[in-house]
């Protein structure tokens, strides 16, 4: 079975989120997962069922429109050869506002293969297995000590996220007066234990709920001699101390210390998707920063430089969501590009004004999404495409501080 290149992913990603922006009035849109072994016999006869069942909806606007949408995919599975992963369909009446709705169908090939078989009516279409395999199962124990704090957290994919945070009763070293020497130093050592103790019983119990067939390994962070005191303790749990990748040093050890772990950890996580995303952002900004003009920016520098074949990497925000848009006067004495933010759940307005030479109105004459064409652009070119995930700090850098768009080139244009 062929993986998803980035650029499918993107595109799968887009498809749900307009999904999942689309209502229906009533119990009008409807899901059908098929699986790659359901016989489609089986499918024809529920959905003839169903359409002898609508006839019972009281609604006459609602009865109409499900009749139509199971009609439309009667229609659709007479010549049907189910994919080797199975297929989904969405069809219903689409709320497009103003009192009015829309019959729409979108069809999707899963990357992987359906386990259920599915008929789903409702007021919004049922996206929840197609969801789940947008999750990355890949997961690492975070933990992160020292004698006053501990924090742990799970990386998942791309995502670090914080789960506890504990912190301690262990004296400092000076002890108060009248205690002897021994007597503080022993009780201080029970406090350390102790809280190593607690640590362990809290990691365990947030480590041991994710499927141990996912579940990568632990990453453990702080400074000397802790990291090392907790290790040769084994106060994890005896399924988990065995699972114990490495040991970094760390100078933090709240939240912010979770990614600094990752960090330290990068040659140990060097194929993780996360890391190899992070290394990108860092060669842009070394270049950045640099005088060698190899880094580029903003839509129009990144796209000239595709059209001279002078990008070597193509890096896009995984949350990018805008289109190019091309208007002419009616005249055809004036043209211009806009590019704009496309947002599925607001309705776009397409009104561009008028003409700046005649005064006549704008009519849109073409319309593509940015990641699209840029993307068709760079395999034009031989220029390879990385989709930038917002999970970590240098990529919602991408997003948030340069547009989601930026190029390493290949070699100093000027632009």
């Amino acid at each position: 079975m062929a993986e998803q290149s980035a650029h499918e992913k993107y595109e799968f990603k887009k498809k749900l989120e307009s999904l999942r922006n689309k209502k229906g009035r009533g119990t009008e849109l409807i899901s059908l997962y098929i699986p790659p072994d359901k016989q489609l016999s089986d499918v024809t006869s529920q959905l003839k069922t169903e359409h002898s069942q609508a006839s019972n909806i009281k609604s006459k606007v609602t009865k109409t429109n499900v009749q139509s949408a199971i009609d439309s995919l009667l229609s659709r599975l007479k010549y049907l050869e189910i994919p080797e992963n199975g297929i989904v369909y969405f069809t219903g009446a689409v709320d497009v506002g103003a009192d009015k709705t829309n019959m729409e169908t979108t069809i999707i090939k899963p990357p992987q293969p359906l386990t259920i078989y599915k008929y789903h009516c409702d007021s919004a279409f049922f996206l929840e297995p197609l969801e789940g395999m947008l999750k990355e199962a890949k997961t690492y124990g975070l933990l992160v000590l020292d004698r006053r704090e501990a924090t742990i957290g799970l990386l998942t994919g791309k995502h670090i996220e914080s789960y506890r945070n504990l912190t301690s009763t262990v004296p400092g070293k000076q002890r108060k007066g009248g205690q002897s020497a021994q007597r503080f130093q022993q009780l201080r050592l029970i406090a350390i234990h102790d809280f190593y103790k607690r640590i362990g019983d809290a990691a365990s119990e947030i480590f041991m709920t994710v499927d141990m067939k996912d579940f990568e390994g632990i990453l453990l962070g702080g400074p000397s001699p802790t990291k090392e005191e907790f290790q040769s303790g084994e106060f994890l749990h005896h399924e988990l101390q065995k699972k114990i990748l490495g040991l970094f040093d760390v100078a933090y050890t709240d939240e912010s210390g979770l990614q600094e772990l990752v960090n330290a950890a990068s040659d140990r996580l060097q194929d993780l998707d996360l890391m190899v995303e992070k290394n990108l952002m860092q060669k842009f900004f070394k270049e950045l920063v640099s005088d060698s003009g190899k880094a580029a920016y903003g839509e129009e520098v990144v796209r000239q430089n595709l059209m001279i074949g002078a990008v070597e990497k193509l890096l896009i925000s995984e949350d990018l969501r805008s289109e190019r848009i091309k208007v002419r006067c009616t005249t055809g004495d004036y043209e211009n590009n806009i590019t704009r933010e496309n947002q599925p759940d607001q309705e776009n307005v397409d009104d561009f004004g008028n003409c700046p030479k005649c005064g006549s109105s704008l009519e849109v004459v073409e319309r593509v999404d940015i990641v699209d064409e840029l993307s068709e652009l760079s395999d034009q070119m031989g220029s390879e495409v990385a989709f930038i995930s917002t999970d970590f700090e240098e990529g919602g850098q991408l997003l948030n501080a340069f547009g989601g768009i930026v190029a390493i080139l290949r070699y100093n244009t000027g632009m």
